[in-house]
C-alpha cells in the first residue's frame, strides 16, 4: 500500500472518535501505568525519573529540570519535555503499518456512545464505585483519563476502516499522574460491569477489564472498555483498548478500537515505538524516522 510520508503534527488535546457511515456512532480516546517489575498494572510512583543526557541541555526537544524534584541518580537533573519534543515524540504510520492512515486533524474526534449517566442501582453495596464509573465515562468523552497536562502535549490520530487510534504524549504533574494511574488500576474491579442511560433513555452495558501493556517505561496500565448499545435500532458494540505508559513525569496514551473490535498488535506497536521515541527525546536525541527502535 502506498504511504504518504509520515508527519508529526501537534494537535490540541481532544477525544478519539469513530464516525460510522450508517449510524453516526463515534469512537473515543485517551489512557494508564504499572511498574517495570510487575509487567502490568499501576506501579509505585517512586520509579525514578528519566535522567537527561548531556545532549538534553542543548536540545530544543528537552530542557534540563532543576530543583528538589530532580532525580538524584547520576547527579543529573531530569529532562523537561518541550512542545517541540512532544511533537517529535509522536508516532507515525511507519510505526503502525497494516494499512493505518494518519489523519490531518484528530482534534475534532468525539465519542457519543460513551456518553451516559451511570445507573447507581447497579451498585447496591458500593455507591462510591458508581461515581468512579461515571468519572470514567466522562473522562473517556473529554479525554481526561490522566487529568490535564501540566506542560507540553501533542496529539495525532490514525484510521483504518471503522477503527480509530488516538495517540498523545504529554507532561504531567508527577503526584497527580501517579494518582491517575492508581485510579485506573482500580476500575476493572469497581466498574467491571454497569449500565449507563443516554439522554433519550436508551440503556448501554459497559464492561471494563484489565488489558496487558508491554513492559516498557517506568509504569503502565491498560484497560479494555466495551460498550454495548443500539444504533438505528441495531445492536452495536464499541470496543476500546486503552494503554498508558509513564516515563518520568511524562506519559504516552494510546486509545484504539471501534465497532470491529480491537487490534492488540497495533496497540502494542504504538506503545513500544512511542515509549522509545519519548525516551529518545528526553535524552536529547531525535527519534528515528522508521520503526525498529523498540525499548
Amino acid at each position: 500500500m502506498h504511504r504518504r510520508p509520515p508527519s508529526r503534527p501537534a494537535r490540541p488535546f481532544r477525544v478519539l472518535a469513530s464516525v460510522v457511515a450508517a449510524g453516526a456512532l463515534l469512537t473515543c480516546a485517551a489512557c494508564s501505568g504499572g511498574g517495570d517489575s510487575d509487567g502490568g498494572g499501576a506501579g509505585h510512583d517512586s520509579a525514578s525519573d528519566v535522567a537527561a543526557s548531556p545532549l538534553a541541555a542543548e536540545s530544543p526537544l528537552a530542557s534540563p529540570r532543576t530543583g528538589k524534584s530532580a532525580s538524584p541518580s547520576a547527579g543529573r537533573s531530569a529532562a523537561v519535555l518541550t512542545q517541540a519534543g512532544a511533537t517529535s515524540a509522536l508516532i507515525t504510520e511507519a510505526d503502525l503499518e497494516d494499512g493505518w492512515t494518519q489523519v490531518k486533524d484528530a482534534s475534532g474526534w468525539g465519542d457519543k456512545l460513551v456518553v451516559g449517566k451511570v445507573d447507581v442501582a447497579d451498585f447496591l453495596t458500593a455507591k462510591t464505585n458508581a461515581a468512579d464509573c461515571q468519572k470514567l465515562l466522562d473522562a473517556l468523552y473529554d479525554d481526561t483519563l490522566l487529568g490535564k497536562p501540566s506542560g507540553a502535549s501533542a496529539l495525532t490520530g490514525f484510521e483504518q476502516g471503522d477503527s480509530r487510534l488516538l495517540y498523545q504524549v504529554a507532561a504531567y504533574d508527577r503526584a497527580k499522574l501517579g494518582t491517575s494511574l492508581n485510579w485506573l488500576k482500580t476500575l476493572p474491579v469497581k466498574c467491571d460491569q454497569f449500565t449507563a442511560t443516554d439522554s433519550k433513555g436508551g440503556h448501554r452495558t459497559v464492561q471494563v477489564i484489565e488489558d496487558p501493556v508491554p513492559a516498557v517505561g517506568d509504569a503502565r496500565q491498560g484497560l479494555q472498555v466495551t460498550v454495548t448499545g443500539t444504533s438505528g435500532n441495531e445492536p452495536t458494540t464499541l470496543t476500546l483498548q486503552l494503554a498508558v505508559v509513564r516515563v518520568g513525569t511524562d506519559a504516552i496514551t494510546v486509545t484504539s478500537g471501534g465497532l470491529d473490535g480491537t487490534e492488540a498488535d497495533t496497540t502494542k506497536a504504538a506503545v513500544q515505538h512511542g515509549t522509545a521515541d519519548l525516551k529518545d527525546v528526553l535524552a536529547g536525541r531525535t527519534p528515528p524516522a522508521q520503526p525498529g527502535h523498540l525499548d
